[in-house]
């Protein structure tokens, strides 16, 4: 008789092997975007049963690392309508960009503040946790005011038993999310993600995973590195 623990330890590196694989088929094929790297924080202080208190720190490079692209803070106090499943919130962020001019070597500071309010609402079908985020932001752009509305649906697929009163240690990771702005250029950008996460304990867990962004007529592919901490 097969191990099972042998086996679903087999079972994950085949899955870590092909999305290794699956990365770098899609880095050779891309054509017209280089690929970038982002190091995301996400951190969730529960206050009490009604209040939380979130922050993140986004770290986003132009290449593997070194060639910063944006830096980006953020936080927020929210409120649970309903015990873990509807909560929303009120928060800000700080965003410190450095864009290239047109096709040159040379870079641009730019600044933004903003203020968001968000909806966020939770379900599962069978295994599959599923995530739906209403986003409003209100975006000062050094001296310009832009407004823009975002929708991020998201699962989380289970790929392993409970180890060590830990439930579905190992996971497969997936969005989607669409950004629509308020001016006559409706569309802003598309990001589609998947990637793999591990559960450390109940309250931290991490993901590798591949994030596609496009825009109306160029896209970027970048290798997101991402750590959720509740505490």
């Amino acid at each position: 008789m097969v191990n099972n623990k042998s086996f679903r330890k087999n079972r994950i590196t085949k899955i870590i092997t092909g999305l290794v694989a699956f990365f770098l088929v899609l880095n050779a094929q891309a054509q017209d975007s280089n690929l970038g790297n982002w190091f995301i924080y996400f951190g969730n202080k529960q206050i009490n049963e009604k209040w939380n208190w979130h922050h993140e720190v986004q770290y986003r490079n132009y290449d593997a690392i070194g060639d910063l692209e944006q830096l980006l803070l953020r936080t927020g106090i929210g409120y649970n309508l309903s015990e873990n499943n509807n909560n929303i919130l009120l928060g800000y962020g700080f965003i410190a960009s450095e864009n290239y001019v047109g096709n040159t070597n040379e870079k641009v500071n730019v600044n933004e503040h903003r203020i968001y309010q968000q909806f966020i609402t939770k379900q599962n079908i069978g295994a599959v946790n599923l995530s739906h985020r209403y986003r409003f932001e209100q975006r000062f752009v050094e001296d310009d005011f832009r407004m823009r509305f975002r929708y991020f649906l998201s699962l989380n697929v289970p790929i392993s038993k409970k180890v060590d009163d830990i439930p579905n240690k190992w996971y497969l990771s997936a969005y989607n999310e669409i950004f629509l702005n308020t001016e006559s250029s409706i569309f802003d950008r598309n990001r589609l993600y998947g990637g793999l996460g591990y559960r450390l304990n109940s309250n931290i867990r991490f993901e590798l995973g591949y994030m596609n962004q496009f825009f109306e007529t160029s896209s970027r592919d970048q290798i997101n590195i991402i750590s959720f901490v509740n505490f």
